[in-house]
């Protein structure tokens, strides 16, 4: 699973809408953006009226229920997925760099005071704190973020092709200098 780096950069795309998530991707991959720098969190479908589950094999999560298409074939191109029940937010789906940071921040005991393993993950990869609450209220309302790093190169290759993707927001995060206001 890739690790970030402490030095690259983050770029932060919100989307309203799962396919717009996915069609983000598809157009960094076809960018030549390399998909192992990317992460990609939202909440899990859950209802009483239809089946909802996951499981492994091998080293590929299955998933079926409503949205079992659109994760299916992101853990297929994604490295790493994962399902967590959050307390505050329910199911939560991960694919993507991003499991290594959540499972690093609950491993570590670095939940940072306010903000949930979720939060303190994305703020061990230099996210400041105000913005991993404010994606934390986005991943609970529905939303997905994509999460791109890299080299100064690659995150603006990655702004810039995520631009015209339909995103609600798109930020810019470099560790050093949240590190420093932190």
């Amino acid at each position: 699973m890739a690790q970030i780096d402490s030095k690259e950069i983050s770029v932060v795309a919100i989307y309203p809408q799962h396919s717009d998530a996915e069609n983000a991707i598809n157009l960094l991959k076809k960018g030549n953006f390399n998909i192992k720098k990317l992460a990609i969190v939202g909440k899990g479908y859950h209802t009483e009226d239809q089946v909802v589950g996951y499981y492994t094999t091998s080293d590929r999560m299955k998933h079926w229920g409503k949205m079992g298409a659109f994760w299916g074939g992101l853990w297929g191109m994604l490295v790493g997925s994962a399902f967590f029940l959050i307390p505050g937010f329910g199911p939560v789906m991960v694919a993507g760099s991003a499991v290594a940071w959540i499972v690093g921040a609950l491993e570590s005991a670095a939940v940072v005071g306010g903000l949930s393993a979720l939060g303190a993950g994305l703020y061990s990869i230099g996210i400041p704190k105000a913005s991993a609450l404010k994606y934390e209220t986005s991943i609970k309302a529905g939303k997905y973020l994509l999460i791109a790093h890299g080299t100064t190169e690659e995150a603006e290759s990655a702004r810039h092709i995520l631009a015209n993707t339909g995103a609600e927001e798109i930020n810019v995060h470099q560790p050093d200098r949240a590190i420093a206001a932190a």
